[in-house]
């Protein structure tokens, strides 16, 4: 599979638009074209160690979930750990992509699968992601009434001639008794200003003005975090060993809620991949599920009843590798190997 068609997918299965607008995803490194991908090697985080196995299993791509790539480079030698990868990628020509928080919002993405360590369950994303275009042209709407005079065909026609202008519509309308038009476009933001304009060297012509900012719509079940509803109240306790389970851990830290036991119900759960405090920061819950969290946002939680569970970063993230393997071989068909990477780890352990 080329690479250029195989990026097309990956960007087809998890739109980069999904991504935070601070992130920096897509294909990050690029061998020279052509370039075949037979096999695609999966990791959470592109270390060196992970970057030897990806030469040693004869990959062309690999797709590292954390961009290795983040604060720009501004050499690539063999001095620092990142640019070594670059240098390394390179010399082996193996492309390197990274999807991050673009996989964090999809609807069956990193914070659904987190979701499944709860148990049954229903969830919504805590920040909902919106569509990358507005439904119609235009990021206005202008709507007024009018007399029907012939200067309103004049003043019509002036309007269609600004360049932005779309969807221009009129419609009949009775106005305190008096038939009048009613005007409805479409505009940009510059053309917004030389619609007005025009609107107020005509102000005897018009009246009844109203300009409606149009939204981007919400894209269902898309978005950063959970906030999910257990179908049953379960013990607190009981849920630490069902993410115990379902993130392959010994151990998790724990805060407690103020006024909370180990025995106090959770019906809801608020969650987040990686460092959840910025997406769970005043979300009413009985528990915060996340990677990491400053110690002040943790007193924060602590203070208002919720109880915090801390797994380390990757730890809430790398378990979705084996199910991402299995969705992309049916996305793409079976026409490439895809492996996870054996070397991946969180760099933290207890001593």
């Amino acid at each position: 599979m080329e690479l250029g068609e195989l990026v097309s997918a990956l960007n087809g299965f998890a739109p980069p638009s999904l991504a935070e607008s601070w992130d920096n995803v897509g294909l990050l490194v690029e061998p020279s074209p052509p370039h075949a991908v037979n096999t695609l090697l999966l990791t959470n985080d592109l270390t060196e160690e992970v970057m030897e196995e990806a030469v040693q299993k004869k990959a062309d791509l690999i797709l590292s979930y954390h961009p290795p790539i983040f604060a720009p480079l501004k050499r690539v030698t063999c001095r620092t750990w990142k640019e070594r990868l670059v240098v390394r990628a390179l010399e082996h020509r193996i492309g390197i992509y990274s999807p991050h928080t673009a996989y964090d919002a999809l609807p069956h993405g990193v914070n659904h699968w987190l979701t499944k360590g709860l148990g049954a369950c229903t969830s919504v994303p805590l920040h909902p992601s919106t569509a990358p275009s507005y439904p119609a042209e235009g990021t206005h709407r202008v709507e007024f009434c009018a007399d029907n005079t012939e200067d309103l065909d004049v003043m019509l026609s002036k309007i269609k001639d600004i360049q932005g202008v779309s969807c221009l519509t009129t419609l009949p309308a009775r106005v305190e008794g008096e038939e009048q038009t009613r005007v409805s476009l479409n505009c940009s933001q510059k053309a917004l200003l030389e619609v007005v304009a025009l609107l107020a060297q005509e102000s005897l012509l018009y009246h009844k003005t109203e300009i409606l900012l149009l939204q981007k719509p919400p894209l269902p079940h898309t978005g950063m975090g959970r906030l999910c509803t257990l179908s049953e109240p379960v013990s607190l306790s009981d849920i630490i060993e069902r993410i115990k389970s379902h993130l392959k851990l010994p151990h998790v830290r724990l805060a407690l809620g103020t006024g909370k036991t180990l025995e106090s119900p959770v019906k809801k759960a608020a969650l987040c991949a990686g460092s959840g405090s910025s997406v769970l920061k005043g979300t009413e819950a009985d528990l915060y599920l996340t990677g990491e969290m400053s110690h002040h946002d943790v007193l924060d939680a602590v203070a208002n009843g919720i109880s915090v569970i801390l797994c380390e970063h990757s730890n809430t993230e790398r378990g979705f590798l084996a199910e991402l393997r299995d969705t992309l071989a049916i996305h793409l068909q079976n026409k490439i190997n895809i492996i996870v990477s054996e070397k991946d780890r969180d760099p933290l352990q207890v001593a």
